[in-house]
């Protein structure tokens, strides 16, 4: 557990949502069950493993300790502890102070709806904080970027289309069969200002095809789909069918973001099925994750891969 605690007594005042020690890449021997995430005004601890009275004791103390060193003084600790089982079940225990509601945090000027009282997922991965990055470059770069058409596979709340949109593109298709998520990123877009340009598709992205295809063709697509939710999409064998349609989808030069968050799966899982089902496209590279999400093994970490499609004049 000491390098949780030297983490913390290193910690800064954060004013963006971020992760602040990510155990769970293996590189602090004896905390590999521990994260903890800013969610300002909230520090959330979360454990994939059982940890006892005493230990989150210690942890309370070093974090009060660190918060009366760089909080202002009119700003009171607020943290919470969050427990997970294998089988999914999941705690939450406000340790101290009062989660705020609703819940609104910012990543590089933009703003998210999050909460940390129910379930696993909060609102905002952190994790992806690089491919949101890359999309508002991307964006922003575009010669005309009020005519890019954007495409956002299992959209979720839509951390994407914010950033695309925020960096000036005409619109994003945003398809998730969540409907509650996609409130949320309704939510989300109307809090940045950015709602116009922007549509919701509470569908089955398999049973959707004609839809899509009557919105694009797309300048960018981005997929980051779970690596196994069960009715919805299980990478091993759904990830082949999403890429058989890339092509089609895109326009000359256009972009794809493909996501990956399976530990089991490494990157050659992508760039292989690529190469034989949609060999046309042309990777471009592998995004480096945050620092703070280093990994022993980085083909267990967050995999997001960019590829291109060819130039309209490309030889076929």
């Amino acid at each position: 557990m000491q390098a949780l605690l030297d983490a913390i007594a290193q910690m800064p005042f954060s004013t963006d949502a971020q992760r602040i020690f990510h155990g769970r890449g293996g590189r602090h021997p004896g905390c590999e069950q521990i994260v903890l995430d800013a969610f300002p005004p909230v520090l959330l601890l979360t454990s994939f493993a059982p940890v006892d009275e005493a230990q989150l004791e210690v942890i309370a103390l070093a974090l009060e300790q660190r918060w009366q060193q760089i909080a202002p003084t009119d700003q009171p600790l607020i943290w919470a502890f969050q427990t997970r089982e294998s089988g999914g079940k999941v705690e939450t225990r406000v340790m101290a102070g009062e989660l705020p509601e609703p819940h609104v945090v910012t990543e590089n000027g933009a703003q998210y709806l999050v909460q940390m009282a129910r379930g696993q997922n909060h609102g905002l991965f952190l994790d992806m904080a690089a491919g949101r990055e890359w999309v508002r470059q991307q964006v922003a770069a575009h010669a005309r970027p009020e005519r890019m058409k954007v495409l956002n596979l299992f959209a979720y709340t839509c951390a994407f289309s914010v950033v695309a949109k925020r960096a000036g593109a005409g619109q994003v298709l945003n398809m998730d069969m969540s409907k509650p998520a996609l409130s949320t990123g309704q939510h989300n877009h109307q809090l940045n200002g950015v709602k116009a340009g922007a549509s919701f598709a509470a569908h089955d992205i398999f049973s959707s095809w004609g839809k899509i295809n009557r919105s694009g063709p797309y300048d960018l697509i981005i997929v980051d789909p779970p690596s196994y939710q069960k009715g919805s999409f299980i990478a091993t064998k759904d990830y082949a069918r999403l890429m058989r349609r890339l092509p089609d989808l895109l326009v000359p030069e256009g972009q794809v973001l493909l996501c990956l968050n399976a530990p089991e799966l490494g990157t050659d899982f992508l760039r292989e099925q690529m190469t034989e089902i949609a060999p046309e496209l042309q990777f471009v590279e592998r995004l480096a994750n945050p620092p703070v999400f280093a990994d022993v093994d980085e083909e267990r970490s967050l995999k997001v891969l960019v590829y291109r499609a060819p130039a309209l004049d490309a030889p076929s």
